[in-house]
């Protein structure tokens, strides 16, 4: 059974909506700017929606209702099944409850000194109980059951009022090309005939950011993908949605169509928590089950979306692979110069942006790519060219492989 792409929602630092974003990516626009959304924290380039950090149920559900109407479709779907997955989930919301904790702890402690000293009750000592939030400690929000890793898909579910199937996959930065390929598993075995699939992040946190820094895996003035001069990876926010159906179901319809999921390859490295394993085999292995359950070769491939997260060992291990594997025929960009590196919602954003490349028959350029270090067919510029077949590449820490094919319908 044939599965294409209908609707798509995105939502990121170069745009609230699918055509903003393009269309600035086209133009070679940048989303990163120098910001300091924690006072605890030195200002660093991030690529935000708005101003401040956004909220990722809130980010969720304006993702889901552009691509619910680019599909031309209206809730309630009860049989629709519901992919999205995020590597961070609601992680700002358990540290804002933590954060509260702390608070509660002092001034629990302070309380009872002060009572201690007045009363000389020296067996009032702190218990192990005066760990937890006293019953006057402020009540966390949102609810608890609302910051679980699986809130983004309910959420989602809810919203569209489905009934079916709900996945809530995390798989660190190939998490969105996962959960696009599980709901085309979904639809290609028959258990549905469309699925909301996708990836939401809003990763700008204070434990997100000081922990990429510790690993001293953060630019200090923004994302050079392939760059000679790179400096490492720029945080970013971001949501992409697409509609999936069975391409019987679309033509019932009369839907508009972006293109085709010809099919995909995940494998893992088995190797480091957060290095990729330096022969690149499991990723080529990878690509390798993508091109086969495409039916397609090298020669075929119009077009490459690489992960290019504009780190040094990433970049180098990813040039290695395509060089091994494409030579240098296959035209690749990066677009994480331009929307920050949006971590599980990478790959989806990235998804979009292919079938973008199909509908428009132009390929996106590597937005921050000044000196090439690489000996590869880097866009530097819009390309418009014949497009026909793509392949998006997503490479996560843990050595998570995603490699997914999209065709022109």
């Amino acid at each position: 059974m044939n599965t294409v792409v209908t609707g798509i929602g995105l939502i990121s630092s170069l745009g609230k909506n699918l055509e903003t974003s393009w269309e600035n990516l086209i133009l070679d626009r940048i989303g990163i700017s120098l910001k300091q959304p924690f006072l605890e924290l030195t200002a660093r380039p991030l690529a935000l929606i708005d101003e401040q950090p956004t909220n990722a149920i809130e980010l969720t559900q304006l993702a889901v209702a552009a691509a619910l109407k680019d599909a031309g479709l209206e809730p309630p779907l009860v049989d629709c099944g519901v992919v999205i997955g995020s590597s961070r989930s609601q992680q700002a919301a358990w540290e804002e409850i933590q954060k509260s904790k702390v608070k509660s702890q002092k001034k629990g402690v302070r309380s009872q000194k002060n009572l201690i000293s007045s009363a000389h009750l020296l067996t009032c000592s702190p218990t192990p109980h005066s760990r937890f939030p006293t019953p006057d400690s402020p009540i966390p929000t949102p609810e608890f059951i609302e910051t679980l890793p699986n809130a983004i898909a309910t959420a989602a579910a809810r919203q569209i009022g489905t009934t079916g199937v709900v996945l809530a996959p995390m798989a660190a930065c190939a998490t969105g090309i996962w959960a696009i390929a599980q709901g085309t598993l979904l639809i290609n075995t028959g258990q549905c005939q469309r699925v909301i699939v996708g990836a939401v992040e809003a990763p700008i946190t204070p434990l997100t950011l000081a922990g990429f820094g510790q690993m001293g895996a953060l630019a200090t003035t923004g994302a050079y993908p392939f760059d000679r001069y790179r400096e490492g990876l720029v945080l970013g926010e971001g949501a992409s949605i697409l509609v999936l159906e069975s391409a019987e179901l679309a033509q019932q319809r009369a839907a508009k169509i972006y293109g085709q999921v010809l099919s995909f390859g995940l494998t893992n490295d088995a190797y480091h928590a957060n290095q990729p394993e330096p022969t690149g085999k499991s990723a080529i292995a990878a690509i390798k089950q993508c091109l086969e359950r495409s039916n397609l070769t090298p020669q075929d491939t119009d077009y490459i979306h690489a992960h290019g997260t504009a780190t040094q060992l990433n970049d180098k291990r990813e040039a290695q692979i395509i060089e091994y594997l494409f030579g240098r025929r296959v035209p690749v960009s990066s677009t994480k110069g331009a929307t920050g590196h949006t971590l599980g919602a990478s790959g989806a954003i990235g998804a979009a942006f292919c079938l973008m490349a199909l509908r428009h028959q132009v390929l996106p350029p590597c937005t921050g790519l000044r000196s090439p270090a690489f000996d590869l067919d880097l866009v530097t510029a819009p390309r418009y060219v014949k497009v026909e077949n793509t392949l998006c590449f997503s490479f996560g820490f843990g050595g998570q492989n995603a490699v997914m094919s999209f065709g022109r319908w």
